[in-house]
């Protein structure tokens, strides 16, 4: 198969991470995980959480996950990227049929059951102010993919994606 990016997007705790892994197992050939969580701890530590802060985290990402695929390297990148506009410039970067946009949707209140770093609990108690889905927006994608965390194991997600490339 030829080297993609495949973008997961969604809301925290919908499941990307997980996903991106998942595909990583399955993936017939070279590939690299970029993971949202991991970015932020190094190539984009400097970053906050503003709108503009938020839509050069996903300009740098987009930047990394080409250089990977023209080296040949799938890029699988799980970022909440919330922001329409921003997701179109990553796919704008590479050429036709290269960047696949797969929504992880999952409904809120199953993201904040699940809440695995507790970051809900804290952005509802008023403790984390502009978190994407609670009072920071999440504009939902025109995908390519559509996965249904709520509904498919990640396993079965992952090989949904597979199957529709």
């Amino acid at each position: 198969m030829d080297a993609r990016c495949i973008w997961l997007t969604g809301l925290s705790a919908a499941g990307k991470s997980t996903i991106a892994r998942q595909l990583a197992e399955l993936w017939d050939g070279p590939c690299v995980v970029l993971d949202g969580d991991e970015i932020r701890q190094g190539l984009c530590s400097d970053l906050g959480f503003s709108p503009e802060d938020r839509d050069e985290n996903i300009r740098r990402i987009s930047e990394v996950a080409r250089l990977f695929v023209n080296s040949g390297t799938t890029a699988i990148c799980a970022f909440i990227s919330p922001y329409s506009d921003a997701r179109q410039r990553a796919r704008a970067r590479f050429s036709d049929g290269q960047f696949v946009l797969v929504h992880v949707d999952c409904p809120l209140d199953v993201c904040r059951e699940r809440d695995p770093k507790g970051l809900y609990a804290r952005a509802f108690a008023g403790e984390l102010p502009g978190f994407t889905g609670v009072d920071a927006p999440y504009e939902r994608p025109a995908a390519d993919i559509v996965v249904q965390t709520h509904e498919t194991t990640p396993e079965d997600c992952a090989r949904l994606i597979l199957s529709q490339l």
